[in-house]
């Protein structure tokens, strides 16, 4: 399947609503150190076949990587005067290799990431990496690259690669062909295969400052024009240095279910089930991402600010709020992962908040 037809599959699974998809996005912030050290192995024509980059969601590694694909695409060669006289990887926006990986139709570069599940009901995104992508993905490599360029396959994230698909990319790791690169994009790369990290030259990409944040908010164009400087400022300062993790804030400011989540923790241990209730018609509906996000942060910021409280009372205070965060993370990581019932995530929520703070 071409990459072309792949784009053809909405949503995009590593696109927020508003902002640039990873391949369109032409700057890069922050990152210098490691955008000089692959530049620095490209000129001296010593490109190890497999990278691994790694750091938080939201860090820029998918927008590193495209930003990597651009400029071999547009410089296949090495030695070419331009390469030698590069100080960065930037390409021209109006550059053919820019404008076909804008569209998803550059024949030699394969993005390999979760699917959309045409058949599920409602349709949605496979919940992990399959092996039929990642051989589609790797079976580009069979061929020769057009104009004797080189060929390229972005991971994106590694962590969503189950047992069979990471197997599958190591075999190819493990004896890549003349002119093929892997960039494999990480959150956790420990968790991966050690037998695919081995085979990687690592590059760490670090939290962004705030300026760098606001910087590369302000980057992403008229889809966030109707915030303010300030708005922006401060959603960077709370972000923990990812630009994904700002642009969420941004986007659940004003959010219907942030205030109703706050009036209920207000009256915990007891437990207004009307108000839960309009929580879940705010927050359950298939439109209301926003909504769901704010109410999830509503309750940790709620939750960290209580066990901190409690850490200079004693255990008996501090167990049960600790155990209570534990069971609500992992119950939001599985309704988020498989798509489970945002209902019954929110009445357990309560439950467990009212059990823990009795």
């Amino acid at each position: 399947m071409s990459a072309r037809r792949r784009d053809e599959a909405p949503p995009e699974s590593d696109v927020l609503d508003g902002a640039l998809a990873p391949r369109k996005n032409k700057t890069l912030f922050g990152h210098q150190a490691a955008e000089a050290a692959f530049l620095e192995a490209y000129k001296a024509d010593r490109l190890p076949h497999a990278w691994l980059i790694g750091g938080r969601p939201g860090v820029g590694k998918a927008t590193f990587a495209w930003r990597i694909a651009r400029f071999l695409a547009a410089h296949p060669d090495p030695r070419l005067p331009a390469v030698q006289r590069a100080r960065d990887l930037y390409v021209d926006p109006d550059a053919k290799a820019a404008h076909l990986i804008d569209s998803m139709s550059a024949p030699d570069i394969f993005l390999l990431r979760r699917e959309w599940n045409h058949q599920a009901k409602p349709p949605r995104h496979y919940t992990e990496i399959r092996v039929e992508d990642a051989r589609r993905a790797l079976h580009m490599f069979h061929h020769n690259a057009a104009g004797g360029g080189w060929r390229v396959c972005i991971v994106d994230p590694a962590d969503e690669l189950n047992k069979s698909s990471a197997n599958a990319l190591l075999k190819m790791v493990e004896e890549p062909p003349a002119k093929a690169l892997f960039l494999i994009l990480a959150h956790q790369p420990g968790r991966l295969l050690p037998t695919i990290r081995s085979r990687c030259r690592k590059l760490m990409l670090q939290p962004l400052t705030p300026a760098d944040i606001v910087r590369a908010i302000e980057a992403q164009g008229e889809g966030f024009s109707k915030f303010g400087k300030a708005e922006i400022e401060k959603a960077a300062q709370r972000a923990d240095g990812s630009v994904r993790e700002a642009i969420r804030i941004l986007a659940r400011q004003g959010a219907a279910s942030q205030r109703l989540t706050e009036d209920l923790l207000r009256g915990l241990p007891k437990i207004d089930w009307g108000g839960v209730q309009k929580l879940i018609d705010a927050v359950a509906r298939p439109t209301a991402g926003n909504e769901y996000d704010a109410f999830v942060e509503t309750v940790f910021v709620w939750l960290d600010a209580r066990v901190k409280e409690a850490a200079g009372q004693g255990p008996r205070r501090l167990a049960p709020l600790a155990e209570a965060w534990d069971r609500i993370g992992k119950s939001v990581r599985e309704t988020e992962i498989y798509n489970l019932d945002k209902r019954a995530l929110i009445l357990g929520v309560f439950e467990d908040l009212g059990a823990a703070t009795r």
